[in-house]
């Protein structure tokens, strides 16, 4: 525990990051972003394209260092981004299943990496297949899979590659709109029972609302985090939840907030002389 910990008898978060700054060439992608995630939360990030929410993600998930000089700590203790490769899960927009492997064989395939017997892992996955709805698919192919059972499979492996903290890139977002609300819904009943940590991006402002304990709105680029909005509403989460008062007040503060900084990026874009 750190010492500032010590001293308020807090629990420290699971993550933290503070002044992280990441340029690529002469552009500025983040720019003295802060973030602080407590164990078990369900935090979302919302924000203008190309605000540096996959940026954060990459740097988070051990894939891209930032700049020096900012602070990153994991567990409570600082370390290099580089060091967090591998003690994260990372889901991806795209499912990435492996097309000549099977619904257990994709499930199982990080724990397999990661030096799990092959037959161990199956029989943790065959465990599983029921809490994801892929009872009786274990042996079926991607291409004979829905959309939504495809993202049911990554979802199932990320879960499996058991870690604290679950980095999730839109997973819902080439969904259709029935489906996408199911899978929201079924996300927070598995959630709810393995309370992973869940850092999760998404450009659907009530998804943000309806999955998340707090939701981040990113300024636009160079990515800094604009506003920190909790999000009071009472769990499990129900549909009519997106009709509620409350709800609707909420999601009125995050678009405002999202627009002005659209406007920015827009205005920056329009910068150059016409012709």
């Amino acid at each position: 525990m750190s010492a500032s910990s010590e001293k308020t008898g807090a629990v420290p978060p699971l993550l933290h990051m503070a002044g992280i700054h990441k340029t690529f060439g002469s552009v500025a992608a983040l720019r003295g972003l802060e973030v602080s995630i407590q164990a078990g939360e369900l935090v979302t990030v919302v924000g203008p394209s190309g605000c540096g929410k996959s940026t954060l993600f990459n740097i988070v998930a051990g894939l891209d260092e930032p700049d020096p000089g900012g602070i990153l700590r994991f567990e409570d203790r600082s370390c290099h981004a580089s060091e967090l490769l591998g003690r994260v899960s990372f889901m991806p927009q795209r499912d990435l299943l492996l097309p000549w492997r099977t619904v257990i064989d994709n499930a199982i395939l990080a724990i397999e990496i990661e030096g799990t017997p092959r037959a161990e892992a199956r029989a943790q996955a065959l465990r599983m297949l029921p809490e994801f709805g892929l009872s009786g698919f274990e042996n079926q192919y991607p291409h004979q899979l829905s959309g939504g059972m495809r993202q049911r499979v990554a979802l199932m492996r990320t879960f499996l590659f058991k870690r604290d903290l679950m980095l999730l890139d839109e997973p819902f977002g080439a969904l259709d709109a029935l489906t996408r609300t199911l899978m929201q819904r079924w996300l927070l009943d598995v959630w709810q029972k393995h309370r992973r940590t869940i850092l999760f991006i998404t450009h659907d402002v009530d998804e943000a609302l309806f999955l998340g304990d707090r939701v981040l709105v990113m300024t636009a680029r160079p990515g800094a985090v604009k506003l920190v909005q909790p999000v009071d509403l009472p769990r499990p989460r129900r549909p009519e939840l997106l009709t509620d008062p409350e709800f609707i007040r909420l999601k009125r503060v995050l678009l405002e907030a999202i627009e002005e900084e659209s406007m920015k990026s827009f205005q920056a874009a329009d910068v150059r002389p016409a012709g």
